[in-house]
């Protein structure tokens, strides 16, 4: 087990972990398990680096049968590929027409025609039966096929080989990433966790130390834990984690109101809304045991901060707190004996006999006291720096940059360039930006009122501005690092992956990771959507879609379950019913020279949950490309190859309705990876001027090929045009986000 989970880590980076024990002895000719594992391994779309292959080579076979166990469970090989309809590519011509005639069948009884297994009877002269694998009319499926066209990939990826040494790196890269980790990364750290020892380094973002005291707590060194929490902030993020899983603290009405959202269906006698609230009302409820209670009492006792400061810190959550300090019986520890401070604690913050920052600059800027507001704004630079903008345009942007220059050099490296990267955006009259507030879903909002006060040149001299001064800041900060190196070579293959600030992705990526905006070329004229779930569920009503959006310059289309034939895309069928524990899947082909005729300008690939609730858990999605044609099995309509899948990622977090998962740009022949969650059970609920907001922010992003030429040009070194340099950084590097990160100098 130890080695197959540390084997998915490894893989998620591209490479194969082996340890030095595995590796017995040193023999060069290829041995027959070996050439069979190679031959196995090339027919799911990867091959093995020269040492990579050798030390799979002088290694037991039974750690090989293990590499390949773990290449088939992520490429899901085992599962149930079988969609709907076989010969899907082909139309059923079904119609709305066939559907109200089966279901009026139904309801008579009709002796003309036959009874499937579900019970449905499919009158003569509807749907053309010999077609599909189960009913047309409930999308129960009956017949399950196993892969049959695989290899059919035009391009093998490459697999590194990977040491202890290399494994240790990333788990402490991980741990030292300067940016919030997204759910593989997370993933991937908890796996490290549970069987590697902790190492000795500095963790840099909050949320990641969440999971390392979760740790400590587990192997019950609670002393030690407290010594990473400095305020009472630290406290609140760790216990709601443990209630809820979520490592930023959203509010309980949130997810209660997402929750609720989820439940609603179109037709009133399907809607569970009000039971999932209260079910939702029901697990975020609070208890603790007496142990429990005493340790966090202790903690917040032992913190080494002054009351009022630990008071004004729980003020935003005060509700949240309310509850905690009843839940974990805090009232009653503060009035044991050495238990001051807590008692302390209790008294100023149920009496308010404290003063709140945010308060005093809220007011000040009301008043329009520039003076007052700055020197309470340098006392937090990270909150200056978030609220620059706005600060910009109610105060003027000349004051504003002067006195925020005074406390750049405090301000953490990724608000530097968050700020650099969102100014051509915010300063913009006429663009909505994307947001996504904490727990929602992405929105779109409209630019700043105050942006119309201002001309357009006025406008543009505020982002030169933000931009210089940034560019200035991360240059002297660049410089002031000691290099003695000299050239530095940078993967042109940079130039096109966003630097990873502020995405939390909530999928994990089993196969080699992407970052979010990453550019997928396409080599052929097809892309191949894929959605499979319901993989260890026992057999029942589960609806979840796959549909796609395509935007025209002038109107738009759908390719969904209502609309299984369009211009340029077929679907392969409605399934709403799962097998037992086998799963089911369906399909989409995009023909991009068919819509590239019709004049498409975009697709944009969706999921959506047509039941009750959320997106089920372990739903995986992708798309599959390949410069050959990709068959479809003529037998059972099986369309997955895992040679051909160029990117696919597993739902884990709950709380999603909708997820865009891709965007086709049809005239460029290239997919931009990225993450949208949205409401909706059907594609229709889905804003495309969102996604294209969405599009604006990524495009906007610096890339890690920028950064390098900025850092290269801060230290004088000189970029080379091959790999025969003191520094380099090729794509393979900038596959593990944490690592890039450590670029961003504090």
């Amino acid at each position: 087990m130890k080695t197959k989970e540390l084997l998915k880590i490894s893989l998620r980076q591209n490479a194969i972990f082996i340890p030095s024990e595995m590796i017995t002895n040193d023999a060069k000719n290829l041995s027959g398990t070996t050439s069979v594992l190679l031959a196995n391994v090339s027919k799911l779309g990867f091959t093995f680096s020269e040492s990579l292959l050798h030390a799979l080579n002088n290694v037991n076979p039974k750690y090989k049968i293990e590499v390949l166990e773990v290449l088939r469970e992520v490429l899901g090989t085992d599962k149930n590929w079988t969609p709907l309809v076989k010969e899907w590519n082909v139309p059923t011509n079904e119609s709305v027409v066939d559907h109200i005639i089966t279901f009026f069948g139904n309801v008579f009884q009709t002796r003309n025609g036959t009874t499937l297994q579900c019970g449905h009877i499919i009158p003569d002269n509807t749907f053309p039966l010999e077609r599909y694998n189960g009913c047309p009319f409930c999308g129960t499926p009956f017949e399950f096929g196993k892969l049959e066209n695989i290899g059919q990939g035009s391009k093998l990826k490459m697999l590194e080989l990977w040491s202890e040494k290399d494994l240790n790196d990333f788990y402490i890269s991980l741990l030292q990433s300067k940016t919030a980790l997204d759910a593989t990364q997370v993933d991937s750290l908890k796996m490290a966790m549970q069987y590697l020892p902790l190492p000795k380094t500095e963790v840099a973002m909050k949320e990641t130390l969440m999971l390392v005291i979760d740790l400590l707590i587990e192997n019950g060194k609670e002393n030690e834990a407290s010594q990473f929490l400095k305020t009472p902030t630290d406290i609140l993020r760790y216990l709601w984690y443990k209630n809820t899983g979520m490592l930023q603290i959203i509010e309980p009405k949130t997810i209660i109101k997402r929750t609720s959202k989820n439940a609603q269906h179109f037709h009133n006698v399907l809607d569970t809304s009000v039971q999932a609230r209260i079910a939702s009302q029901k697990d975020l409820k609070l208890k603790y045991s007496r142990k429990e209670c005493l340790m966090v009492a202790n903690w917040l006792n032992d913190m080494d901060m002054d009351v009022e400061a630990m008071c004004e810190t729980m003020h935003p959550k005060r509700g949240m707190w309310v509850r905690f300090i009843r839940a974990l019986r805090l009232a009653e520890y503060s009035k044991r004996k050495g238990f001051e401070k807590l008692n302390f604690l209790m008294d100023v913050f149920y009496n308010q006999v404290y003063d709140v920052w945010q308060s005093k600059v809220n007011s000040s800027r009301l008043k329009f006291d520039a003076d007052k507001t700055f020197a309470l704004l340098k006392q937090r630079p990270g909150l200056f720096a978030r609220s620059l903008f706005s600060n910009m345009l109610w105060f003027g942007a000349e004051e504003t940059i002067a006195h925020f220059e005074e406390i750049i050099d405090k301000v953490p490296a990724r608000l530097v360039f968050t700020l650099n990267m969102y100014a051509q955006n915010y300063f913009d009259k006429n663009i909505q930006r994307s947001v996504k507030p904490l727990g929602g879903t992405n929105k779109r909002i409209g630019a700043n009122q105050l942006l119309g006060l201002y001309e357009d040149f006025q406008l543009e001299e505020m982002k030169t501005k933000i931009e210089e001064l940034c560019l200035l800041a991360m240059k002297k900060r660049f410089a002031s690092v000691p290099n003695t190196n000299k050239t530095i070579y940078i993967d042109p293959q940079l130039f096109n992956i966003p630097v990873s600030i502020g995405d939390r992705s909530e999928t994990v990526q089993d196969l080699p990771v992407a970052l979010m905006g990453t550019r997928f070329p396409v080599e052929g004229n097809e892309v191949r959507l894929f959605m499979q779930w319901g993989k260890d569920l026992p057999a029942q009503h589960l609806d979840m879609d796959l549909s796609c959006h395509i935007a025209y310059e002038d109107r738009s289309d759908i390719c969904s379950y209502s609309r299984l034939t369009t211009t340029g895309c077929q679907h392969s069928g409605d399934i709403r019913s799962i097998p037992n524990k086998i799963g089911t899947a369906e399909y989409i082909n995009i023909n991009i020279d068919e819509l590239a005729k019709a004049k498409a300008k975009f697709v944009t690939f969706t999921c959506n949950a047509y039941s009750n609730g959320s997106i089920t858990p372990n739903l995986v999605v992708g798309w599959m490309n390949s410069k050959h044609p990709m068959k479809i099995s003529e037998r059972t309509g099986v369309a997955y190859d895992p040679s051909c899948v160029d990117h696919q990622v597993r739902v884990t977090q709950n709380v999603a309705k909708g997820l865009v998962f891709g965007v086709l740009d049809v005239a460029k022949r290239e997919i931009v990876w990225l993450e949208m969650t949205f409401g909706g059970q059907v594609v229709g609920g889905l804003d495309f001027k969102g996604v294209q907001a969405l599009l604006a922010k990524l495009n906007s992003k610096l890339n890690i090929g920028s950064l390098l030429q900025l850092k290269a040009e801060a230290q004088g070194l000189t970029i080379t045009e091959n790999e025969i340099a003191d520094e380099v950084y090729t794509a393979q590097w900038a596959m593990n986000p944490a690592v890039v990160t450590q670029l961003l100098i504090d």
